[in-house]
């Protein structure tokens, strides 16, 4: 589940992410209502199996299982919130009705990964949102040169050239990123996570304003729930 509106007194317009059929808008009925049977399985961050009628332009909901109810605990943490809110809202801009099953399967992975309390909130959605973007064909370099493909290591990073450039094509005033940084981005990127865990508070937030301005200049709109993202959180703790 990506988004929900208020449709009417009782009914819901619904905004899903689907295995086989891309992105998806419904109308659920009657899903505000107390004694509604589905209206919680409707909700952001959750993993549903939906069946349909087919409309002209929107489809109507007529049965929903829950597969993976992540809301809960999402919900319960500011920092896993705003994470899963980046999340949903960058799947939200990078799919339509084409059918993507990667980036149907890395959105439920991050997702399951936030409300289990894995790694630090914002680890998950930085490395969920570079992750996305390459599946979409914005793959950023980290060692290699993005323009020339002259081996690495290079510091100087350019969010318009696709990341780290040689100095013979950096431009002038280019800013340099430190090597533990690159080293938490490549991290992220590949899913290392026993690199990515054990870095620093100050390496992360660094990482983090980088991945940003990735993904805002490739999506070319700004994301509105990325301003409220925590950028210096650590590994949630789980109630005893």
């Amino acid at each position: 589940m990506l988004r929900t509106h208020k449709l009417g007194e009782a009914d819901r317009i619904v905004t899903l992410l689907t295995r086989q059929h891309g992105k998806v808008r419904a109308v659920a009925r009657g899903v505000r209502r107390t004694a509604s049977k589905f209206g919680a399985r409707l909700e952001p961050f959750m993993v549903a199996d939906v069946q349909f009628y087919e409309g002209r332009s929107l489809d109507t909901v007529t049965q929903a299982v829950t597969i993976g109810s992540y809301g809960a605990e999402i919900t319960a943490d500011y920092a896993s919130y705003t994470a899963a809110s980046v999340m949903v809202e960058t799947a939200d801009k990078l799919t339509e009705e084409e059918p993507s099953l990667q980036q149907y399967l890395l959105l439920v992975g991050a997702l399951r990964s936030l409300a289990r309390g894995e790694h630090g909130p914002t680890l998950t959605l930085d490395s969920y949102l570079l992750r996305a973007l390459s599946m979409a064909g914005w793959a950023p370099s980290f060692h290699d040169c993005a323009v020339t493909g002259e081996a690495g290591p290079h510091s100087a990073f350019v969010v318009q050239l696709g990341g780290v450039v040689s100095d013979q094509v950096a431009p002038p005033g280019t800013p340099r990123l430190d090597p533990t940084t690159l080293e938490l981005l490549a991290a992220l990127l590949t899913g290392d996570w026993a690199t990515a865990d054990a870095s620093e508070a100050t390496t992360r937030s660094r990482a983090s304003g980088i991945v940003a301005a990735y993904t805002q200049w490739h999506l070319e709109r700004g994301l509105r729930s990325l301003e409220h993202v925590e950028r210096s959180q650590t590994k949630k703790v789980q109630p005893q």
